[in-house]
């Protein structure tokens, strides 16, 4: 583990994200932690023990980045003293407008709530995120067709909370505070990296990764073929009662 992405959620991960994977580093992202470490993910959830296992889950990962990582950033310090820590900051209330779009954007996506509620894999998805939900939010959705808009007045304190509580307790001599807004020069400067020729990427913007994420990811590749399968199961004993029922003579009775 080289880099700790301490930064809540829609400060400007999927940027920071696709810039970390420009500058050569392996990097774990939100759908990442879930399809590589879902069982780990899961106890460390419902039972708070365990924490001694990210050793373990990220010894080959260069970076952690989003949720759930981000609630865990100083568990994750400590099983890596080594490594750095940059906290994505952004202005409260662009914030909270990027996080209430993404929560309306998941909302209207139903086939990725069809998808997370009869497929194994998607019942999967919804337990991690009614998980994470819980301990970040203190609530969570019952199905993945009622996903709720968060509480304004908790998620803005959770925000805060979260800042706060980072910049006076991750080492100073460790940390880097910055906003994807300040380019390549100040992360390339911390990190010892050559600033790229290229401009600094700009990712999910209007709250679309779900959609792109669904085109590419294997965790939801893997949704979609046991989506193709269950139809296909359906369809096969479908036609097999329409067949039991020509063969027994129901049918034609019941057109009669």
């Amino acid at each position: 583990m080289k880099v700790i992405i301490a930064g809540f959620s829609k400060t400007g991960t999927k940027s920071m994200t696709a810039a970390m994977l420009e500058l050569g580093y392996n990097v774990y992202d939100y759908i990442d932690h879930f399809w590589y470490h879902y069982d780990e993910w899961n106890e460390i959830f419902t039972s708070g023990s365990n924490l001694q296992k990210f050793k373990q889950m990220y010894e080959d990962v260069d970076v952690v980045i989003d949720t759930p990582a981000f609630l865990f950033w100083e568990n994750i310090s400590q099983e890596f003293p080594d490594a750095k820590i940059i906290l994505t900051v952004r202005n409260e209330n662009s914030w909270y407008q990027s996080w209430s779009s993404q929560i309306a954007q998941v909302r209207k996506n139903y086939l990725f709530s069809l998808l997370s509620l009869i497929t194994p894999t998607g019942r999967k998805l919804f337990e991690h995120n009614t998980n994470y939900a819980g301990v970040m939010t203190g609530h969570a959705s019952q199905n993945p067709f009622t996903v709720r808009p968060s509480n304004e007045t908790i998620m803005r304190r959770h925000f805060r909370q979260h800042q706060a509580y980072c910049l006076q307790n991750a080492p100073r001599d460790k940390l880097l505070v910055y906003n994807v807004e300040e380019g390549w020069e100040p992360l390339c400067n911390f990190l010892g990296k050559k600033v790229p020729e290229k401009p600094f990427p700009w990712e999910n913007v209007g709250g679309v990764i779900v959609d792109e994420l669904m085109k590419k990811h294997p965790a939801f590749l893997q949704m979609k073929k046991e989506f193709l399968i269950e139809l296909g199961l359906l369809l096969g004993l479908g036609c097999f009662g329409v067949y039991r029922l020509f063969r027994s003579g129901l049918f034609g009775k019941l057109l009669k």
